[in-house]
């Protein structure tokens, strides 16, 4: 499926013909060569335009290139028929290294193939997984030289083919692997950001056209001449096939004159017009090729089409709608193949199809389409067999596929109510593409086609599912809770479920009015036992701090219905962080990710488990946690999602003392979101902005922002995310000046809190009361926020404490009683890389007479936080491989990552970095 920039039959796939030179794309192809001879900073170039602009003609030119200089080539091009077949396009890509595929560590081959329903496909594989698996795969492939990746027609490719190469295309600096892609001029390609190169193809000038007229074998001339080259607009595909349609005998008038159609359905007609001239065996011929339109040649001679060489096929090519290099045959262009096509009469386009249908009995998947293309009217049968095309889709994680084959099912289904409950499931799949739009587009065709309450209400919920990831809270939450309440006394099950999604919207949005209207409708639904899973969900989502003692005795029994239920782990979690019962939300998340339980986008609140890690001292997965999230947020279009995991990403940042790059994250967080939309967002954000001015030593600043996460007042902006910076804001505002305001704050907030206060909260406040009380009066504030041995599950937070604490005793000149606070501090601070607050720890212990050297893990302090976190897991005896897949790297940015950071640490070998992370720990344990 070419696009051209002079004779279609010039420029070919790799093969025997000499292709002829490009007329009037110097530029783009210096930028493509460029690209592929790797003297381009750029590893991915975007090349669009618009149909027969000469897109795959440049691509040609660059696989020639690159093949010249000896690099291995993958290539793919996009097919509309197979852009309904999961990992079609994936599948075609990787096919020639399929015993590569198979050397891959076992997870990653595993999920390939069941990508590629070739493996078992017990659970839906995952799209990370399958990422890492290419990117891995690709730079394995660049250890034995230059690779280069072409996919053109990407705008056709199917959506968990583009997913994956997606996920890759970002992933590529520093690899030995080029990708280049071709798709049309206004055409989105998920995940394939703006933040990537894009070349664009724009007409060719005068000068230019003229040339390409100045090389066709008869050169039109005179008023014929002058028609082309207006009716072309430069358009290098338009400028042949009109030359060639002016150059064909008695065939004039197929140039149009000045009309109101477009230039590509002025081409198809001429196209189209060619056929009469063809013999009636070609015109089958070309017939049922277009009914197929497969890349796959290996299903063609089964299917009935004639051989390269048998001859149906000259007439075609001399009437260049065909081109033929070696035992395959092609159209010239997708335009040929849609003219072709819809010039045919619908019986003889329903033969073909049937044919290919009987033919590919073999391939379930594909016969379904072609007898759901083949369907004249409602067919109940085809209908079923697109349903288990969809069932496994499904299976493989084809979430597009299965929710394009439902969509067809339920127009092909004869009864309205299987249809609606059809495009109901089709609904569901379509959430995990990410495209709201799609799944609202599904909802409206269900209203259109039932008044089934169920329905309507199912519908409803599959939308606020993915809504309530977006940053429409304002709608979301109004569509939500109206549903809930038209269904709380009919159906107060899906009442439940719509308020589940609500209770989401509330959190993110942090507006108190929500929360009275989802408790209004909670009221009204009766309690039932099967009901007390979602019911405890919504009130700990959308009000954890009221009746928090009577939620907490419901965890137990919470806990033990997941443990039989491993979905919902991760929703027992996050009830259990929102509570502030953090060990119970990390081990729920340990659970959950060791048995790959979270699905292709993030939940509802997925955030939670970065938060909960962060809190528990676990800053390597809350990371993790945040590029896991940030990856499938970024590739679905998910920007909430994608803002959430900025800013608990930001915190780590900030807590580990790289200001500059919590900063960035954080300001990242707050461009994706409006402020007064997602409450929940901002207010994180800002606290990670006033932890990394305190970082910085920045205190005026720092109380500045974390004076942001109150109102002028004294309220919390976020019911749930202001409470925790309190003891932060009161330590920035002792250092700035600004003690009477903050602890009035304090106090408001404790009236506010009084006895829903967890305990982590009761030991926040007094921290902070401790740090704003006279001197003579803080003591006790200190030691009852220190008393109860659990807080000490909130690491950082105690130990701040603990420094606190230590920093007073001193003071007050009981420097003995200082050290064994002193220490502790010191010692967690360094397990968890808090750098500055380790100097200032350190800083305060030499005072108080402790001998304490500076330590190797401040070596450090010299890495990025991506390279800190590389050499904390490779110190954990994790191979290279194991650490990309965590981190969603290639094993080679792994290796380079850690060849860069060993000289940096004073070390020559990976059998030194236990010793030169943990041994200091050990060193101060014993200190005095």
């Amino acid at each position: 499926m070419d696009e051209h920039a002079a004779d279609p039959g010039a420029i070919t796939r790799p093969g025997p013909d000499t292709p002829e030179p490009i007329v009037g794309r110097d530029a783009e192809l210096a930028r493509l060569f460029r690209a592929v001879d790797a003297v381009s900073a750029d590893p991915v170039v975007v090349l669009v335009g618009d149909v027969g602009t000469g897109k795959s003609a440049l691509l040609d030119s660059a696989v020639r290139r690159a093949g010249a200089r000896g690099a291995r080539v993958l290539r793919a091009d996009g097919s509309e028929s197979e852009s309904n077949l999961a990992f079609s396009a994936l599948h075609q890509l990787l096919r020639p290294v399929r015993a590569e595929v198979d050397g891959l560590p076992e997870r990653q081959h595993a999920a390939l193939h069941d990508a590629f329903g070739t493996g078992p496909a017990a659970v839906a594989p995952d799209l990370m997984v399958i990422g890492v698996a290419v990117l891995s795969l690709l730079s394995a492939l660049g250890d034995e030289g230059p690779v280069l990746v072409v996919l053109d027609d990407a705008h056709w490719f199917d959506r968990a083919s583009l997913d994956a190469l997606a996920f890759v295309a970002r992933r590529l600096e520093g690899e030995p692997v080029t990708m280049l892609i071709g798709a049309r001029a206004g055409e989105h390609l998920p995940g394939f950001g703006r933040q990537l190169p894009t070349l664009a193809l724009g007409p060719l000038d005068d000068a230019a056209s003229r040339g390409l007229l100045d090389r066709r074998p008869a050169v039109p001339t005179g008023r014929t001449r002058a028609r082309i080259l207006d009716q072309a607009g430069g358009n290098p595909l338009a400028l042949t096939e009109l030359a060639r349609a002016a150059a064909a005998p008695g065939a004039a008038p197929e140039v149009p004159s000045a009309g109101p159609l477009p230039l590509t359905e002025h081409l198809e007609r001429i196209f189209a017009a060619r056929l009469d001239t063809l013999p009636t065996t070609t015109r089958r011929a070309l017939l049922l090729l277009a009914a197929m339109d497969t890349v796959d040649s290996a299903i063609t001679v089964p299917a009935g089409l004639p051989h390269a060489e048998d001859g149906a096929w000259p007439p075609a090519e001399r009437a260049g709608l065909v081109r033929r290099t070696g035992r395959d045959v092609r159209f010239r262009h997708p335009l040929v193949r849609s003219a072709l096509y819809h010039a045919a009469p619908f019986e003889a386009r329903r033969e073909a199809h049937l044919q290919l249908a009987e033919t590919l009995r073999d391939a379930p998947d594909r016969r379904a389409w072609h007898l759901a293309a083949a369907a004249p009217r409602p067919d109940a049968a085809v209908s079923a067999e697109l349903v288990r095309t969809a069932d496994r889709a499904r299976r493989r994680g084809g979430h597009a596929a299965a929710a394009k084959a439902l969509q067809r099912a339920a127009e092909l289904s004869p009864r309205r109510a299987d249809s609606a409950r059809l495009l109901v499931e089709a609904a569901g799949a379509a959430v995990f593409t990410g495209d709201l739009a799609w799944v609202e587009e599904l909802a409206a065709a269900v209203r259109a086609r039932t008044d089934d309450a169920s329905l309507l209400a199912s519908a409803t919920v599959h939308v606020g599912r993915l809504a309530v990831l977006t940053v429409r809270h304002t709608v979301v939450f109004s569509r939500l809770i109206h549903a809930a309440e038209r269904s709380a006394v009919s159906r107060p099950g899906t009442a439940l479920d719509l308020l589940a999604g609500a209770a989401v919207v509330r959190f993110y949005s942090g507006e108190d009015a929500h929360r009275h209207r989802v408790q209004d409708v909670l009221r009204r639904l009766p309690r039932h036992a099967s009901h007390t899973w979602l019911r405890t969900w919504v009130r700990a989502v959308s009000d954890p701090r009221t009746d928090r003692a009577e939620l907490v005795s419901l965890l137990p029994r919470l806990s033990a219905e997941a443990e039989h239920r491993p979905d919902r782990l991760t929703a027992f979690a996050v009830m259990a962080w929102l509570l502030d019962e953090t060990p119970q939300a990390v081990r729920a998340y340990d659970a959950a990710f060791d048995r790959e339980l979270p699905g292709p986008l993030p939940e509802g609140l997925e955030g939670a488990a970065a938060w909960a890690y962060v809190e528990h001292g676990r800053w390597e997965q809350a990371r993790t946690a945040c590029a896991r999230t940030t990856a499938v947020g970024s590739a679905a279009g998910l920007d909430h999602a994608v803002a959430c995991a900025a800013a608990a990403d930001a915190t780590v940042l900030a807590f580990q003392g790289d200001a500059a790059a919590a900063r960035a994250r954080a300001e990242d967080a707050l461009a994706l979101i409006d402020p007064l939309e997602s409450r929940s967002v901002s207010v994180y954000a800002r606290r990670a902005l006033g932890a990394a001015a305190a970082a910085e030593g920045a205190y005026e600043r720092a109380y500045d922002q974390l004076r942001m996460v109150f109102t002028a007042d004294g309220a919390p902006v976020h019911y749930h995310a202001s409470y925790p910076a309190l003891a932060e804001l009161a330590a920035a505002a002792v250092r700035a000046g600004r003690r009477a305001e903050a602890a009035a704050l304090v106090e408001r907030s404790a009236r506010a809190l009084a006895e829903n206060a967890s305990p982590r909260l009761r030991a926040l406040l007094g921290r902070a009361r401790g740090l704003l009380a006279d001197p003579e009066e803080a003591e006790p504030h200190f030691r009852a926020a220190l008393a109860d041995p659990s807080l000490a599950h909130w690491p950082f937070e105690h130990a701040q404490t603990l420094l606190d604490l230590a920093e007073w005793l001193r003071r007050r000149r009981r420097i003995a009683e200082a050290r064994a606070p002193l220490t502790d501090a010191l010692e967690i601070f360094r397990r968890l890389g808090a750098r500055p607050w380790i100097e200032r720890a350190r800083a305060e212990a030499r005072a108080a007479g402790l001998d304490v050297a500076d330590s190797p893990p401040d070596a450090l302090t010299a890495l990025s936080p991506q390279q800190r976190q590389i050499i904390g897991l490779a110190a954990r005896g994790l191979t290279n491989r194991e650490i990309g897949e965590r981190l969603f790297l290639s094993p080679r940015t792994v290796g380079s990552h850690l060849y860069r950071s060993f000289p940096k640490l004073g070390i020559t070998a990976r059998s030194q970095l236990r010793d030169l992370i943990e041994g200091p720990l050990a060193a101060a344990r014993h200190q005095d």
